[in-house]
Formats: structure tokens, C-alpha cells, sequence
């Protein structure tokens, strides 16, 4: 997706983080509230990860010999601790106060428009997503596996993040329709917690996932076999190890290794 669709999109998750604001405002919901909250750290985190991707794609320099890769993962991390720190921790916040002072929700119009607008906008927001991530990988199997082996984190942030707005969203959904038709606040507030809870395990899952592509993870199992194939078919290699890897951005990889070889020749093909 190009950067100016994407800053498109960004774009109308801030009206739609406005509109839930409205919401909240008009009904008293402190779901809504922190679904807008979450609308709003997304556009944020959206932001973030668009200039991790600009920065990453400097020519490497002097002080920056493997270049600046891993500047995708560095704002990636930052993105997990904003969705942990205002995202999951202003909703549980918010959720505790409205189950100390609950209030009903008398005309929830407002929050079914907007909540399942916003449905529409995060689910195709999200298969959209999904499509790309399929489209650009060679693998098949278990989507989430190969999401959490995945060592763009650009892509599997916007993926994480979209599933979880549709999450929150459904979860702010029924709170609202069960406190109105029950009559019972304290739903409302519950959501609002949940929400809360469910943006923290985001959280949780991103910082792992961005920590230990900042500190080094080694290429794919597939890449790996194939550099041992290029050198095993090599004639000039006589003797090797098993190759290092460390990726320094999702397209970039830095390969060590130690072999003997019959004539000085290079590998091409790694």
C-alpha cells in the first residue's frame, strides 16, 4: 500500500476517533471513550511506523555500515509501549471509574453509528492488510504462525492493530447494547476494562516481537537452508559451517560464515 493511501487511511481513523469522542460525550460511555482513545493511538502508531519505514530506508554511511534497517523495529517497539501505556491503561482506567460511577446509557444512537461504521472502516481496513501480507509472502500454512515468524514488523504491527480495533470495536458493541437493554452500567464499564486488557496483551505481544528483532533474530529456517544449498553446490567450497544470520530489516540480512575453499571465487545467489 503506498505511503499517501496509508496517510489516507490514517486520516480517516482520526474522524472516526473524533466521532467515538462525540459519542462518548452525548451518551456518557466510557467504552466509546475508550474506543476513541484507541482510534486515536492507532493513527498515532500508524504515523510512527510510516516514519520507521522513511528512516529505514537511508543508505548506510560511515556510522551505519549494515544501513538503518532496524529503525522499523526500534519505532515498531515505541508503537508497543504508546498502545500499553495510553491505549490499554487510559480504557482500564477509564473502565474502573465508570464501574464506581456507573450512569445509563438513555439513547445509545450515537454509539450504534458510529461503532458500526467503524466496524465497516477496521474490517476492511484489516482484510486489506491481510491481503497484502499473503500477497508478499512466498510461504503457506497457519496465517499466525507466519505472521509471528514474519520479521517485517511494520506489516505484522498494522495487522495486530487492525485485528484488535475490530476486536475492540465488537467488544464495545455489546457492552453498549447489553448496558442499555438490561440496564445495567456497570457493562459499559466492564467493556471499557476489556478493551483495556485486550490492548494490553497487544501490547505485551508487539514489545516481544519488536525486542527480539532490535536485539537479532536469525534469518528463516527456509533462507538458511538456502544459503547452505548455494554453498554445498559450490565447487569452490570445500569444507563449512553453519552460516550466521541476522536480520538488520526485512529484506536485509547479514550472513557469517566460515569455509575453506580450493581457489579464492565468490557465492553469488545468497
Amino acid at each position: 500500500m503506498a505511503g499517501n493511501s496509508k496517510i489516507a487511511i490514517y486520516g480517516a481513523n482520526t474522524l472516526i476517533a473524533i466521532a467515538k469522542f462525540i459519542a462518548a460525550f452525548f451518551t456518557g460511555s466510557s467504552a466509546m471513550l475508550a474506543e476513541g482513545i484507541h482510534s486515536l493511538v492507532d493513527t498515532g502508531n500508524g504515523l510512527l511506523l510510516l516514519l520507521g519505514i522513511k528512516r529505514s530506508k537511508q543508505e548506510p554511511d560511515e556510522m551505519h555500515p549494515f544501513g538503518y534497517g532496524k529503525e522499523v523495529y526500534f519505532w515498531s517497539f515505541v508503537v508497543s509501549i504508546l498502545i500499553f501505556a495510553l491505549g490499554g491503561g487510559f480504557a482500564i482506567y477509564e473502565g474502573i471509574h465508570a464501574l464506581q460511577d456507573p450512569k445509563i446509557i438513555e439513547d445509545p444512537t450515537w454509539n450504534y453509528a458510529v461503532l458500526f461504521a467503524a466496524l465497516i472502516f477496521e474490517g476492511t481496513a484489516l482484510f486489506l492488510a491481510l491481503k497484502a501480507f499473503n500477497k508478499s509472502r512466498a510461504a503457506s500454512g497457519n496465517l499466525i504462525k507466519n505472521i509471528v515468524q514474519s520479521k517485517d514488523a511494520a506489516t505484522f504491527a498494522v495487522i495486530i492493530e487492525d485485528a484488535a480495533a475490530v476486536i475492540g470495536l465488537s467488544i464495545a458493541l455489546i457492552g453498549v447494547f447489553l448496558s442499555q437493554q438490561l440496564q445495567n452500567p456497570y457493562l459499559d464499564g466492564a467493556a471499557s476494562v476489556s478493551i483495556g486488557v485486550l490492548l494490553l496483551v497487544v501490547a505485551n505481544f508487539l514489545a516481544k516481537e519488536s525486542k527480539g528483532l532490535l536485539l537479532g533474530e536469525s534469518a528463516s529456517p527456509a533462507v538458511i537452508a538456502s544459503v547452505e544449498k548455494i554453498m554445498k553446490d559450490h565447487p569452490s567450497v570445500q569444507d563449512w559451517a553453519l552460516p550466521q544470520t541476522m536480520h538488520f530489516g526485512p529484506e536485509s540480512i547479514l550472513l557469517g560464515n566460515r569455509n575453506r575453499s580450493n581457489r579464492l571465487a565468490g557465492i553469488g545467489g545468497c
